[in-house]
């Protein structure tokens, strides 16, 4: 699966600071705002779902529910480090974890564990998984690491043993890591009866072990979670969450005007003077590890052209884009990566808006203005599909700044809006994006912690076998990413990053329109809330209202 997670594109989020939420209402145990509903959080991201089980669709809103009620091996703390959830400890060298080979890598599990149904969880659950994974028969998006797995074991049932083909360093983050969108166990108990889970009635309510449980999905409505009274930890100090599916960012603000929500998580920067005007609120934010950007399908006879796809960088006016619409919210890079990771690469620099260079490279490669101004070449016409998501407002209004400024090359667009669930949907699932039905399509991935930008760009994850939708095979990159595999140790890890962004940004499969800085709006009610940069709420235990 992935630790980059799609979500629909918005445009940046502030550049201040990281900046700790505040520690809500000024006297101690009395509420700023009237609509407060002790104890129960009500929180809208304007996406929408089609199933609750992560193994079968992944996107930023179900990641982040799955966060809160599914089982996970792995989670991470507020400075993007990961730490032991059911596993006792995050498996190293150092504690006997990982083989001195890095082909052997042992989970230790906690005991006493009980899913949310009371039934107990062991090693069976887990080995159970990694076999649901495999399972031709389910709609799995990416088992990419998974494939490399020779053989599960289970010593006891606290002990589980993956052997390894091959050295794999992003195991951390991809076996049963709740970083990113990757598959979390599953109870055996419940599902081991079926040949397939497509299908089955749990992906609607399913049953994990989290601080909540699924109490109810009311589709297109919300989804309500209520506190986990078996969690091994104890129980979270919110008794109730609320994800309202609102996929219009404008209906959201209407919302909160109303006062009917208490957070609008990852809101767009052009919303923000609206946001702050709204004083039962606060605005916070927390480094991002997002990027929206542009998605090119090389597939498709008019972006096989290298010069093509240089000349829509040179005619994509990101600086104007940022500040008519984004506000001057957000930093502006050709590398996805944000300047805080620990792979980011100073010496990428970023390509100017030159319309005419851009014309100059199109001349040059025999691209000729017809009658209506549109170029051709042998029977190609520059004319694109533009895939978005629907009611995005600000995106719309990006698109039509780009359609200005790629006009004046000599190329033009067709908008096709889709809803959430349709664009990022499976590819047995006829999804927009991963059956390649676009030229252009705008959308944001969530960067992961260590740099692995495999799960979207290396050549074997093309659909259907994974998520690199731009159907982008670059030898250099691909080497760089194998081996990545092989290093434990994130310094090594950083020059592999560097050279995959590098042949990134010079063979311009994608266009990095800026990294984000996370933004929350927040009831003033709210305390203890201190998101990280790539799973926002693994830590709610203190979390209250």
């Amino acid at each position: 699966m992935k630790r980059l997670i799609p979500v629909a594109l918005g445009l940046a989020m502030l550049v201040s600071a990281c900046s700790k939420t505040t520690q809500g209402p000024a006297v101690s145990g009395q509420s700023v705002n009237s609509f407060t509903i002790p104890h129960e959080l009500r929180y809208a991201d304007a996406e929408d779902i089609n199933t609750l089980n992560p193994l079968l669709y992944q996107n930023t809103a179900l990641g982040n529910m799955a966060s809160l009620t599914m089982a996970w091996l792995i989670k991470w703390d507020e400075n993007n480090k990961p730490y032991g959830e059911l596993a006792t400890e995050v498996p190293s060298k150092a504690n006997g974890g990982i083989s001195a080979n890095g082909l052997t890598i042992t989970y230790h599990l906690r005991k006493g564990v009980k899913w949310s149904d009371g039934a107990p969880f062991t090693a069976d659950d887990v080995v159970w998984t990694y076999h649901a994974i495999m399972n031709p028969a389910n709609n799995i998006t990416s088992r990419l690491g998974w494939d490399d797995i020779v053989s599960a074991d289970e010593p006891d049932k606290y002990t589980v043993v993956f052997h390894l083909k091959k050295p794999f360093s992003p195991f951390v983050e991809i076996f049963f890591s709740s970083e990113g969108a990757n598959p979390c166990i599953l109870p055996k108990h419940l599902l081991a009866k079926y040949p397939n889970i497509n299908q089955v009635a749990y992906n609607a309510l399913p049953v994990g072990i989290g601080p909540f449980k699924y109490q109810e999905w009311d589709r297109s409505q919300r989804v309500v979670m209520v506190a986990n009274p078996l969690y091994f930890r104890g129980l979270p100090k919110l008794k109730k969450i609320i994800y309202e599916i609102i996929p219009s960012r404008n209906t959201i603000l209407t919302q909160l005007q109303a006062t009917s929500l208490d957070m609008w998580n990852f809101m767009p920067g052009n919303y923000l003077s609206r946001a702050k005007a709204i004083t039962p609120y606060r605005v916070d934010t927390v480094q991002s590890f997002y990027f929206d950007h542009l998605d090119f399908n090389l597939t498709s006879p008019k972006l096989k052209d290298i010069a093509v796809r240089e000349a829509l960088r040179y005619a994509t006016d990101r600086v104007t884009i940022l500040d008519k619409i984004g506000h001057g919210v957000g930093t502006i890079q050709e590398e996805p990566a944000p300047a805080t990771a620990a792979y980011f690469d100073p010496t990428i620099k970023t390509v100017p808006f030159d319309i005419a260079k851009a014309n100059q490279l199109l001349d040059a490669a025999g691209w000729k203005r017809g009658a209506d101004g549109i170029r051709e070449k042998n029977g190609v016409k520059l004319n694109l599909d533009f895939a978005t998501a629907s009611g995005a407002q600000d995106t719309d209004e990006e698109i039509e700044l780009i359609r200005n400024t790629w006009k004046q090359i000599g190329v033009s667009i067709d908008v096709r809006h889709y809803s959430t669930p349709v664009l990022f949907g499976l590819y047995a699932e006829g999804g927009i994006i991963y059956t390649g039905k676009f030229d252009v399509v705008a959308f944001a991935w969530g960067n992961d912690a260590i740099g692995d930008y495999s799960q979207i760009y290396a050549c074997n994850q093309i659909p259907p076998a994974g998520q690199n939708d731009l159907h982008w095979c670059n030898k250099t990159a691909q080497t760089a990413m194998d081996d990545l595999y092989t290093q434990y140790d994130q310094a090594g890890r950083n020059k592999d990053s560097a050279i995959v962004m590098n042949e990134l940004v010079k063979d311009v499969p994608t266009i990095v329109l800026r990294v984000r800085k996370d933004l929350y709006v927040e009831n003033r009610d709210l305390k203890n809330f201190h998101p990280n940069g790539v799973t926002p709420f693994d830590n709610m235990m203190d979390v209250d209202i």
